[in-house]
């Protein structure tokens, strides 16, 4: 049997980059294998459960499209899970930091690099469709040569739950600005927490 530690599973729409404001059903799995900052995940508190539990819950909401996100969810059997759901002609999105290569079964990838907190870490997933950086003063030269493999770039504001709302507005303006000056980077924000949803 198939198990998977999952943080939760919830529908709600998609609040960031290409597909902001699509509903899809998010999976999210627990564990890691880097620990960032500004992470808005528990992801060592989770539960065990069965391939047919998921995909049962998957069900129950009435979408045909699912994010596999985490915590990391390339570190899970994403090819079993992935096969199950596709019978259901489910459209299967991943967000990743790109640490570990992505099962051809993926539909949509989503990779946001870590490199910038993590320079001994290797970015295997080089190609993809989107990009999405988290802006935390880095110096965008970082990504030249893994921009050339996806159709999609975008930045995003690092947003701390615990910052007061004067500083992260100071971090979205200073992003803003980073954007104007450097084409082919699109915004990206965190809508869904303006509207305070999932």
């Amino acid at each position: 049997m198939n198990i998977y530690p999952v943080v939760e599973i919830f529908h709600s729409v998609q609040g960031e980059a290409f597909h902001t404001g699509i509903p899809h059903v998010f999976i999210r799995f627990g564990n890691c294998n880097l620990r960032c900052e500004w992470c808005d995940t528990d992801f060592l508190s989770y539960k065990n459960m069965s391939l047919k539990e998921i995909v049962a819950q998957v069900l129950s909401y009435d979408c045909d499209r699912v994010i596999f996100t985490g915590g990391e969810p390339c570190m899970q059997d994403l090819d079993t899970i992935g096969r199950e759901l596709k019978k259901y002609n489910i459209h299967l999105s991943v967000e990743t930091n790109g640490t570990i290569k992505v099962p051809k079964i993926i539909d949509w990838i989503c990779v946001s690099p870590k490199d910038q907190l993590y320079p001994n870490v290797t970015i295997k997933q080089r190609s993809g469709d989107e990009l999405k950086v988290v802006y935390c003063g880095q110096d965008l030269a970082l990504y030249d040569d893994l921009k050339l493999g996806f159709k999609h770039h975008y930045i995003q504001p690092c947003y701390l739950e615990n910052e007061t709302v004067e500083n992260n507005g100071r971090n979205f303006s200073l992003v803003e600005g980073i954007v104007k000056s450097n084409p082919g980077w699109r915004l990206s924000l965190q809508t869904h927490k303006w509207m305070g949803v999932d």
